[in-house]
């Protein structure tokens, strides 16, 4: 029932079967110590002045007793059938009423270990009943030995308090295995969100420095071999827009990395210039909650980024403001662009990217809400796309907008 400690090599714990010989040794000593309070019958059989024959059949029946108390012990992890052990418990029962009858008093003792199985091998809407039982069947045999009401009173307290005892072993047992599958899941689903954010976190991350590595190289490209300085500047943003993407991954790796508004905004502008749109961006942000904050510059990551790479827009606008809803104020988050438009996400009919679909995943843990689609009417030609990141907001925060 007991053992060393979790952790230890070769160390028995509860609620988990033998796995070595170790482990069964230690079952087996801790299982033989109750064997201990069988020395009544044993004393019984040497010096209770019985004749030969009743002592080789008591010595047979006491051994056929305790092999099958210990095979049902130990089937015990292995969950038995329970009408299976109905029966082994009525051959115990049997054979402690047998015994007690025809050797004496000393022989009562049996009854306890039918207790003690019951409540060890049977589940406790059955054990609660199966253990009075016994306890039932020690009295009326007490009564029915001679001088068995000299025992009944050490006998009663032992049967019951042992059955419920292995009652309760048996329901921790039983919830000691659950909680370390719990643990197992929980574990197996804390490794998964991992993946899913080192996912999100790379994405979003080499999507934005590799798109602007690339228009920054198109750029270079054309600009040879007329203008060399003009393209050498291009290349030496290309190698700081590289080194700053390889300390943002080890970062994110790290589990460090936590974008800023102020920053985000700079890398925007700079991407928005160098594929020639027009940005309309705000001029500062104003101090948000570090959550807040972190949400809303992984969005405007990913629109610009979107806007950079597939929009094919003359001019994008960003705006920061502050709204009131009816659960409270929010902080919000607007690009637009003017290109040919885009997919569209949270009620839009197309399939969002993996971009927007993570970046959804970022405003819900902390309680934000994702809209983009079209920005005007599809008949007008080139409407555009808007992408609104609305984030809840303290009650002491203020916004200003600007565009």
């Amino acid at each position: 029932m007991t053992g060393e400690p979790a952790g230890v090599p070769g160390a028995t714990r509860v609620g988990v079967p033998p796995e070595n010989r170790r482990q069964k040794i230690v079952k087996s000593l801790w299982i033989g110590l109750w064997l201990f309070y069988l020395s009544a019958p044993v004393t019984d059989l040497v010096r209770g002045g019985h004749a030969l024959g009743a002592r080789l059949l008591g010595g047979l029946g006491l051994v056929a007793f305790v092999a099958w108390y210990l095979i049902l012990v130990f089937r015990t992890a292995r969950q038995m059938d329970t009408r299976r052990v109905l029966f082994s418990l009525a051959v115990l029962a049997a054979q402690a009423t047998l015994l007690s009858l025809t050797l004496g008093r000393e022989w009562l003792v049996l009854f306890v270990y039918v207790s003690i199985s019951s409540g060890a091998a049977l589940p406790g809407e059955i054990s609660r009943w199966t253990v009075p039982g016994a306890t039932a069947l020690l009295t009326a045999t007490a009564l029915a030995v001679p001088g068995g009401d000299a025992y009944l009173a050490g006998l009663l307290i032992p049967s019951l308090m042992g059955g419920f005892a292995m009652v309760g072993i048996r329901a921790m047992i039983r919830t000691t295995i659950e909680l370390r599958q719990a643990r197992a899941t929980v574990a197996q689903l804390a490794a998964n969100e991992e993946r899913l954010r080192m996912a999100r976190d790379l994405h979003d991350l080499l999507g934005h420095s590799l798109s602007l590595i690339t228009l920054k190289s198109e750029l270079a490209g054309r600009m040879l071999p007329d203008q060399p300085d003009a393209a050498a500047r291009q290349v030496a943003d290309i190698e700081q827009v590289s080194r700053q993407a390889l300390v943002d991954v080890r970062e994110a790796v790290s589990g460090y990395r936590r974008p800023t508004l102020p920053g985000e905004l700079a890398g925007a502008r700079t991407a928005l210039t160098a594929a020639g749109i027009l940005a309309d961006l705000p001029a500062q942000a104003a101090e948000l909650p570090e959550e807040t904050e972190s949400a809303l510059a992984w969005a405007l990551r990913e629109a610009v980024t979107n806007v950079v790479r597939h929009s094919g827009a003359k001019r994008c606008t960003v705006t920061l403001t502050a709204g009131q809803t009816l659960a409270g104020p929010v902080a919000e988050l607007t690009v637009t662009d003017d290109g040919a438009g885009g997919s569209a996400v949270a009620g839009g009919g197309a399939v969002a990217g993996n971009g927007l679909t993570g970046l959804a995943e970022r405003l819900e843990a902390v309680g934000g809400t994702l809209t983009a689609g079209p920005a005007g009417p599809r008949d007008r030609g080139g409407a555009g796309f808007r992408l609104r990141a609305r984030v809840p907001l303290g009650p002491d925060t203020g916004l200003g907008s600007g565009s």
